[in-house]
C-alpha cells in the first residue's frame, strides 16, 4: 500500500512540475505582440522590425549549452531598448536589457532553454511618435578558447614554517 501512494505521490510530483515548466515556456504577451519562433542560426541572422506599441514582434530563440552567442541591438531612438527574458525561469526579470547593460550581449550558454527577445519602446519617456525602428543581430560563434591557467607563484622563503593542512 505504501509503494502504491509514492508512486502516485512521486506521478503527481512529476505531472506539476511539467504543467510549471510548460507554463515557463509560454511567454506573456502585451495586447497586439506578435510571437515569432526563431531557430539558432547556423549564420548571423538579423532581425528588422519596429517598436510600434501594441503591433511589435517578440521573439523565442532556443538555445543549448554550450551553444556561444552575440546579440546586438541597434536603433536610432534613444528610446527603444531590447530585453532578454529566460522562460525557463519563473521570475519574469529580464536577464539582459541595453537600457542598462549596454547595446551587446555575448555569452556560453549554461544550460538549454529558451529565451524572449522583447523589443520595446520605453512608455515613460517623453516622446513623440509611437516606435521606432530597431535591428537585432543574433551571432553564433565559436566556443570561446579557454584561458591558460596562470603559472603559480613559486613558493618564497618564510621564516615561519607552513602549517600542516587541517584534517576534515
Amino acid at each position: 500500500m505504501k509503494d502504491h501512494s509514492v508512486r502516485t505521490l512521486i506521478a503527481a510530483a512529476a505531472l506539476f512540475l511539467l504543467t510549471v515548466s510548460a507554463m515557463a515556456q509560454t511567454p506573456q504577451l502585451d495586447p497586439g505582440e506578435k510571437l515569432e519562433k526563431l531557430q539558432f542560426p547556423a549564420v548571423t541572422m538579423q532581425l528588422k522590425g519596429w517598436t510600434k506599441f501594441g503591433n511589435g514582434h517578440v521573439y523565442t530563440l532556443p538555445v543549448r549549452a554550450g551553444q556561444h552567442l552575440r546579440i546586438s541591438f541597434s536603433t536610432k531612438s534613444k528610446f527603444a531598448f531590447l530585453a532578454i527574458f529566460d522562460l525557463s525561469k519563473p521570475d519574469d526579470e529580464a536577464f539582459f536589457g541595453t537600457d542598462e547593460d549596454g547595446m551587446s550581449f555575448e555569452t556560453t550558454i549554461k544550460e538549454n532553454a529558451t529565451w524572449l527577445l522583447r523589443p520595446y519602446y520605453s512608455k515613460v519617456s517623453p516622446r513623440r511618435g509611437l516606435g521606432a525602428p530597431f535591428s537585432i543581430l543574433i551571432e553564433p560563434l565559436a566556443a570561446a578558447p579557454r584561458q591558460p591557467e596562470p603559472p603559480a607563484e613559486p613558493e618564497r622563503p618564510s621564516l615561519f614554517p607552513k602549517a600542516p593542512p587541517k584534517p576534515q
